[in-house]
């Protein structure tokens, strides 16, 4: 007997120029999305370092959002295309390890766009919800 329905526990790296304020901007308009995420502002999707998504996920976080600025519009000029290069790698490591790569999301949302944020945020949790918890949540 199942209590309750699962709610997924998301991990959510935000750009501080534009995916944050895509953020601040779907919640300033009260456009609604899953309380589903809890969200580490970072200054460029580039800062994220690998180790920051393998990590929480093998200590059972459902899954793990990096938002940043469209290609071509980095604050920093050039961070997004190394983060796009690293999710590559990093989703193929978590095939080798085990863990399903479905469970990493890389988003682009500028600072006008929180519609945007708050369909992403709803759909990734559409997501992590039909692959279930982490397995690695129990153990």
């Amino acid at each position: 007997m199942q209590d309750k329905e699962f709610s997924p526990k998301i991990l959510a790296f935000l750009c501080n120029w534009c995916s944050y304020a895509g953020a601040d901007l779907a919640g300033i308009s009260r456009l609604q999305y899953p309380p589903t995420i809890r969200t580490v502002r970072v200054m460029c999707s580039a800062r994220v370092d690998p180790l920051f998504v393998i990590k929480p996920l093998l200590r059972g976080i459902d899954g793990v959002l990096i938002g940043g600025c469209h290609p071509g519009e980095c604050h920093y000029l050039e961070g997004n295309y190394y983060t796009r290069r690293r999710m590559v790698m990093l989703k193929k490591l978590l095939e080798v390890v085990g863990i399903e790569h479905n469970r990493v999301r890389l988003e682009w949302v500028s600072a006008s766009e929180g519609p945007r944020f708050a369909d992403t945020v709803r759909d990734f949790t559409e997501t992590i919800k039909k692959l279930g918890p982490n397995p690695l949540r129990e153990k």
